[in-house]
């Protein structure tokens, strides 16, 4: 995925992100000390939750050295299973911590860039949940400052190493359904329809608020915002296309090798200016690629959430079998795929069918994957260059349904080129005392 066209095209966006650079190499063990046997030193920002699911994936290949969360109660649990490990309130502080190799961040969406960008500017390696950041142009920062400092990284979409998404991977490659002209991709669920609440109660002691907050304009205490619950609001979050976006586009971005869309469409329920949407329909344009010699052409991707999914395609019995999906529409048939399973389409067509050999080599686990790249030299299926456009594209839906109008995007200049007023949902605005 990692083409000289890629690289060249990133090159040029450099602009975003002029003067960043690698900040503090002294932090790091010398380069190039650390032996396969040895194990290197993590921190993680944000311990529950997927930070938990992190630190499960990490504490027998790692040393987790240092913990940090905005909420004690949440931390107190896990630093019990790591006496030895420092514990903190402050990222920041996690960061200057000198003994650390590279760095989690699992914090809420708004969170991410601060803790990314500082975390990368300090020279650690850095494994980031998904979406990489709330807003396009953090992403963008994010993508390119990954890129000037050389980091390895990886971002949480652990599915990518399941062996389903290479199997269709393979499939999709060696034309068994002819070339690709459509993708269709549904979930079920969908966050948001809230309405603000109207009173609000103290802080909790163990829970530093101001923290929380970190860059975003401040807001009153209200659990309704705190830890699951902050993807229903625009201000933490972006609902269910940012969640789960970059998890199931994931699987026709790598197929197809997608990178950035020319236009963005969506159709949902009326925006309400703080909760997200529960069902929303946004419609992708992606120009023509070419991949190995081969022109692909160009190809529409349709997201669905919310009860909402390709009707013309699918029948009511096979949503029910096929809750969440993605669909791949092409000259000599479909492919239809979940997580953990998929099915080649009309079943009939395809009796008899043999599959290529598997040519993708399977994973040796997502978080193990990170390490291993770190310990030489080498790099992972999901680094920033590829899945800072997915998660742009992800965001870009959202930004489409906030002003309701389409989107002709310029992915260089990071412009809607006929809508100035998206810029507005793209930029991230941050209160005083907060940069990247």
């Amino acid at each position: 995925m990692n083409s000289l066209s890629r690289r060249q095209f990133l090159t040029r966006t450099t602009a975003a992100t002029a003067g960043l650079w690698l900040a503090a190499p002294q932090f790091l063990r010398a380069q190039g000390s650390i032996s396969a046997n040895d194990k290197l030193n993590i921190g993680v920002i944000g311990v529950n939750g997927q930070g938990g699911f992190s630190i499960g994936q990490l504490k027998d290949i790692s040393n987790i050295v240092a913990l940090c969360d905005v909420d004690e109660s949440r931390m107190a649990p896990v630093a019990k299973q790591f006496p030895a490990a420092k514990t903190y309130r402050d990222f920041r502080r996690l960061i200057d911590q000198k003994d650390l190799d590279a760095i989690v961040v699992a914090t809420p969406d708004h969170t991410h860039a601060v803790a990314a960008v500082a975390a990368l500017k300090s020279g650690r390696h850095l494994y980031c949940e998904k979406p990489l950041a709330r807003t396009v142009s953090e992403t963008r920062i994010i993508t390119e400052t990954a890129r000037q400092t050389k980091r390895v990284t990886q971002i949480g979409t652990q599915i990518h190493a399941e062996k389903n998404y290479r199997r269709v991977v393979e499939l999709i490659r060696s034309g068994a359904i002819g070339e690709v002209s459509e993708v269709h991709v549904w979930v079920g669920g969908g966050y948001g329809g809230k309405v603000r609440p109207t009173t609000f109660p103290p802080v909790p002691l163990h829970l530093d608020w101001d923290l929380w907050l970190g860059p975003v304009q401040k807001q009153p205490y209200h659990p309704d915002w705190t830890h699951f619950n902050w993807r229903h609001w625009w201000h933490f979050g972006g609902g269910t296309l940012a969640d789960f976006g970059c998890h199931f586009m994931d699987l026709p971005f790598w197929a197809l090798d997608l990178h950035h869309p020319t236009s963005i469409e969506a159709e949902g329920p009326p925006v309400h200016p703080e909760s997200t949407p529960t069902s929303l329909i946004v419609r992708y344009q992606f120009p023509a690629r070419v991949k190995e010699g081969t022109k692909w052409s160009p190809l529409k991707l349709t997201w669905y959430h919310g009860g909402k999914y390709p009707t013309e395609l699918i029948t009511p019995d096979q949503h029910k079998k096929w809750g969440n999906g993605v669909m791949f529409v092409g000259s000599k048939g479909q492919l239809i795929s979940d997580y953990g399973r998929h099915v080649l389409l009309p079943e009939k067509d395809f009796e008899g069918f043999v599959k290529p050999q598997p040519f993708i080599q399977d994973s040796i686990g997502h978080h193990r994957e990170w390490i291993e790249a770190i310990k030489t030299g080498g790099t992972t299926t999901c680094r920033f260059d590829y899945s800072g456009p997915l998660t742009e594209t992800a965001l870009l839906g959202n930004v489409a349904y906030r002003v309701g109008k389409k989107l002709e995007w310029d992915f260089a200049s990071m412009k809607a080129t006929n809508c100035p007023e998206a810029d507005e949902f793209i930029q991230h605005q941050y209160r005083r005392g907060w940069k990247i």
